[in-house]
């Protein structure tokens, strides 16, 4: 009585496509990461960049990999990092007057820290119970947005023109 009753095969289908979004999240921050080689404080970034990138490639891997003690220490270690520096830079572009937050430096930087932070949250605990509708839909919306978003800044190049020259020569 008041049991939920999954079509058959949804909820294989269901971890299916939480495997897919973690594993094209994992290519997008392993991307990011690239990217920020020739940036004045490349180290910083791509360890920002990476560890979200080994996290989503261990539960592409194994969706149960997010209840053991180590992916759950590096992943609250990662969420109150960049949460802290997401504030920092939150307020530092609440103070300057942004129409753009995508033409600004900060504004990239606060929006990939707030991508790394949302995602490993909707990660948190995944493995704990089978995924649902409401975790896999939001995790494809997600998955979605930077990878159209850089492909249309890659694509509209006049978009860029105002970015400083190491953020134009690394893709």
């Amino acid at each position: 009585m008041g049991e939920v009753r999954q079509a058959p095969g949804s909820g294989t289908r269901l971890v299916g496509m939480w495997k897919v979004c973690n594993v094209l999240m994992s290519l997008f921050f392993a991307l990011a990461a690239y990217v920020q080689i020739n940036d004045p404080d490349a180290g910083l970034w791509m360890v920002g960049y990476g560890v979200p990138a080994v996290l989503c490639a261990g539960i592409g891997w194994k969706p149960q990999v997010t209840e053991t003690l180590p992916w759950r220490r590096v992943a609250d270690l990662h969420v109150m990092t960049s949460a802290a520096a997401a504030a920092a830079l939150g307020w530092a572009l609440r103070e300057e007057p942004v129409t753009h937050i995508l033409q600004q430096e900060q504004g990239r930087e606060f929006s990939g820290l707030m991508l790394t932070l949302v995602w490993l949250l909707l990660c948190r605990h995944s493995g704990r119970a089978p995924v649902g509708m409401l975790r896999v839909s939001t995790a494809a919306a997600i998955t979605v947005f930077p990878l159209v978003a850089w492909l249309y800044y890659h694509i509209n190049k006049e978009l860029r023109v105002n970015w400083p020259s190491h953020c134009k020569t690394a893709i």
